[in-house]
């Protein structure tokens, strides 16, 4: 079934060459800043942050919050984004003290530790490992939640664990894989499984069961 659905998207949509950043320090940044926002936006804060020279490790550390925060701006939620991306930056700086370094930890480890950081919840862990570290785990968001449920692949009351491990269970263990199944389930969940479905056309619609869409609330 998992395996169908990757081929359906991946014909629909073809490769998505996730993630987008020139170095694994703007990967993370990314992961934080598009919280809650769109790709649009994180790209102009990004963008903002490398004009003002301030786009590595120990300047990301030590620079004044407010001045961080206003340079994320076009990012939204600016202040508690700004305190979020500074705690994990010095997080790594502290601990490990450089990202090369921090990525040659092992996997259940290293996640832990990284949920241990306040503002860095899973999806963003998660998101952090495979595409930065391009370790071998399973981003879950609110399109693959939506788009497992409505289809009847799992239980509506389904938390972020479980459908962890029911994607990782059922696909083979590869990080490319991961990543590419991962950014086609957003351009799904963008284009066709919204909060209100918009199924024609969708490369999924034959998969839905035979009643229809599953009537879930997350």
């Amino acid at each position: 079934m998992l395996d169908e659905a990757f081929q359906r998207m991946f014909a629909s949509f073809g490769p998505q060459h996730w993630w987008p950043g020139e170095s694994q320090l703007e990967i993370i940044v990314g992961t934080v800043l598009t919280q809650s926002t769109n790709w649009r936006n994180v790209e102009r804060a990004i963008d903002n942050l490398r004009a003002a020279d301030v786009l590595q490790l120990r300047k990301l550390c030590h620079l004044d919050l407010e001045k961080l925060a206003e340079l994320i701006r076009p990012a939204g939620f600016f202040r508690l984004k700004a305190k979020r991306l500074q705690n994990l930056v010095r997080f790594i700086d502290d601990r490990f003290g450089s990202i090369q370094r921090m990525f040659q930890s092992d996997l259940a480890e290293l996640r832990g530790t990284l949920l241990e950081v306040n503002g860095i919840g899973p999806e963003t862990a998660d998101s952090i490992l495979l595409y930065a570290g391009e370790y071998t785990t399973f981003v879950i968001d609110a399109y693959t939640a939506r788009i497992a449920k409505r289809h009847g692949w799992i239980e509506p009351e389904a938390d972020y664990q479980a459908l962890k491990t029911f994607f990782e269970s059922g696909l083979s263990p590869d990080m490319q894989l991961f990543n590419e199944y991962h950014a086609l389930i957003v351009m799904t969940g963008k284009q066709y499984c919204k909060p209100t479905p918009q199924c024609e056309g969708c490369p999924l619609q034959s998969m839905l069961q035979e009643s229809g869409p599953v009537d879930w609330r997350t």
